[in-house]
C-alpha cells in the first residue's frame, strides 16, 4: 500500500505430487495467487478420481528433468546428419520416431544445444525442458477413462500450468 499499488498480486510457483488411479505418478506445476485455494482444488481432483496427493518428492524421483528438442523428419534430413548435429551440440541421446527426431539434452545444456541446432537450420516442432517418466505404465480401459477425467479436471484449473504423468496414453486414431 505504501508503494501506492493496492492491486499488486503476488504469484507463487508451486509443485504438487501424488498418485492417480492404479498408482500412476503425477506431478502438477501451478502458478497461483492463493496457495490454499490451489492446493484444495488439486487435492480435490486427486481425491475425486481415486488418487491421493503425496509429500514433495514422493513421485518426482521417478522422472528425469530433460531438455527435449523435436525436429521434423523430412526426406532431405537423414538420421546420421541429425545424430551428428545432436552430438556436436552436446545432446545426450537421439530417438528416431516415424515422423520426427527427438533430441534429449541436460537442462543445463538445453539452450546451447538449441542454439547450435538452429544455426544448422533445423526446424523445431517442439523445444522445451520437461519431466520425462523413467517408466511408463498402461492402464486398463476403465482406469484410463478415470485418469483422463482427472487430467481434464486439473487442466480446467486456471492455476495449473503443467501436469506430468507416467501413463502411456493411446494414440488418437485418425479417421480417413
Amino acid at each position: 500500500k505504501a508503494a501506492g499499488n493496492v492491486d499488486a498480486v503476488n504469484y507463487v510457483s508451486c509443485q504438487y505430487e501424488g498418485y492417480g488411479p492404479n498408482g500412476t505418478a503425477i506431478i502438477v506445476e501451478a502458478l497461483t495467487d492463493n496457495k490454499n485455494r490451489t492446493v484444495g482444488d488439486v487435492r480435490h481432483a486427486f481425491d475425486k478420481h481415486g488418487g491421493q496427493m503425496g509429500n514433495t518428492g514422493c513421485v518426482s524421483f521417478t522422472f528425469d528433468n530433460k531438455g527435449v528438442i523435436v525436429v521434423e523428419r523430412t526426406p532431405d534430413l537423414d538420421e546420421d546428419t541429425v545424430t551428428e548435429y545432436a552430438l556436436d551440440a552436446g545432446a545426450e541421446d537421439v530417438v528416431t520416431e516415424d515422423d520426427a527426431y527427438e533430441i534429449y539434452t541436460t537442462p543445463v545444456g538445453f539452450s546451447e544445444a538449441r542454439k547450435y541446432l538452429e544455426e544448422k537450420g533445423l526446424t523445431f516442432l517442439q523445444a522445451e525442458i520437461t519431466m520425462i517418466p523413467q517408466n511408463k505404465i498402461t492402464l486398463p480401459e476403465d482406469k484410463l477413462e478415470t485418469f483422463m477425467k482427472m487430467l481434464d479436471k486439473l487442466d480446467e484449473n486456471d492455476d495449473v500450468q503443467t501436469v506430468y504423468h507416467n501413463v502411456e496414453l493411446p494414440e488418437e486414431e485418425e479417421e480417413e
